[in-house]
């Protein structure tokens, strides 16, 4: 059996460029409701202010899918990246809380056009023997950068809430640079040159059963462990908490929890790239489902930490099993020679609009039963997702598919 391929340079200089982004974006996590809450508005208003950036994300994607299609890849990303560091840098000196929502709207806009392009460009880029690889180092970068930000974002804090905003600025920038620099357009246009396909439109991917299982595992996916698991979770251990001594750590019991789905998911992705190169896309995909989905049903269940923590752990595994073996089978339908922004933009919607009304949805299902009652329509969603999976077609050229890619 031939080595498999090594993970082009191009990729390398994206993984890195993640990474930066995800430390950015963390670096104002933690200061953003603060921020917001300095205006003198409510929690309401301050949560909207993180809404809006998903929004904007959302109803921008088809947009930046018809810019990429258009003017290539990587101008679209470079643009994306400039947007998001401009209106970022200008929020730190918002006066009102109308121009931090607007400002923080215009980032989702520009972090669309990122998200999207960098996506196509992996798919152009990376050898189809090595996709689900590519995935699992690339979501590797991102949930890096994603606990190390937080982390330097708490100190900067310390140093005033407007701070961290103007640092997140420089590093979008400084990844901009990295990009500009060591990505070469001109080898882009060669591959786009090569092609004589047309670009896939979003119509033609959803004749595919492949495509069409992992929109549905997008969605639950995004439901699940974008959603729920962030808005949900500290408010659950709150409630098992209450009435006990740990009451006072309920805080820090909860971000413990989120940091152990993140470890979970760390874990499985030093394997799970390598699995869906080798057994192909379909197995990591449902198990990855299943697995998520059965520790999300019980998490409602329990009133141990150690057991809420130990679930957590479970399902951020199935999550990151999950992961690469859903973008490998999207980069599969797209293929290297074509260009699929539109694809990949309604992936992307299936993804947000699933941790946009999650949180709400659930929500309400708990004020209204309890959250054993949210946690099942949770996990149940999960596994709905993992149904969807049964009729796909496998995609990996390793392994046999079905005559009929609209089977």
């Amino acid at each position: 059996m031939p080595a498999a391929p090594r993970i082009p340079r191009e990729i390398w200089v994206l993984i890195g460029a993640a990474f930066i982004i995800a430390v950015g974006f963390g670096l104002i996590t933690p200061v953003l409701p603060q921020f917001a809450r300095s205006f003198d508005v409510g929690v309401t208003a301050a949560s909207i202010v993180v809404s809006a950036f998903a929004f904007f994300r959302l109803v921008f994607a088809p947009v930046g899918g018809r810019l990429v299609t258009r003017l290539g890849e990587r101008p679209v990303y470079l643009a994306g990246l400039i947007i998001v560091a401009v209106s970022t840098g200008v929020t730190a000196f918002a006066q009102s809380y109308g121009q931090l929502l607007l400002f923080r709207s215009l980032g989702g806009i520009g972090s669309t056009m990122f998200t999207v392009s960098s996506a196509a460009l992996i798919i152009r880029l990376a050898p189809p023997a090595i996709r689900g690889r590519v995935s699992s180092v690339f979501a590797s970068a991102f949930l890096l950068g994603g606990v190390v930000g937080p982390l330097i974002g708490g100190l900067l804090g310390s140093l005033g809430l407007r701070v961290p905003f103007l640092v997140y600025a420089v590093a979008l920038l400084i990844a901009a640079a990295v990009v500009a620099t060591f990505l070469s357009g001109a080898r882009l246009r060669e591959l786009r040159e090569s092609s004589t396909s047309p670009a896939m439109t979003f119509r033609e991917a959803l004749g595919d059963s492949a495509f069409r299982s992992a929109l549905a595992s997008g969605f639950a996916n995004g439901w699940a462990n974008f959603g729920v698991r962030v808005a949900i979770i500290p408010l659950f251990v709150t409630a098992v908490l209450i009435g006990t001594r740990d009451e006072s750590r309920s805080a820090q019991i909860a971000g413990f929890a989120i940091a152990i789905f993140a470890a979970g998911n760390a874990l499985a992705l030093t394997f799970s790239g390598r699995l869906a190169d080798s057994i192909g896309r379909k197995p990591p995909a449902l198990g990855g489902l299943v697995v998520s989905g059965l520790a999300t049903l019980v998490l409602g269940l329990v009133s141990s930490v150690w057991l809420i923590l130990v679930l957590c752990l479970v399902a951020g595994v199935g999550a990151g099993i999950l992961n690469p073996a859903q973008q490998a089978t999207v980069a599969d339908v797209v293929g290297n020679n074509r260009s699929g922004g539109g694809v990949l933009a309604g992936f992307q919607m299936a993804t947000d609009t699933g941790a946009i009304l999650g949180p709400v949805l659930v929500g309400v299902i708990i004020d209204r039963w309890g959250y054993a009652e949210g946690f099942a329509a949770t996990g149940v969603i999960l596994l709905l997702g993992a149904l969807a999976w049964l009729p796909a077609r496998e995609t990996h050229a390793r392994r046999p598919a079905h005559t009929s890619s609209s089977s």
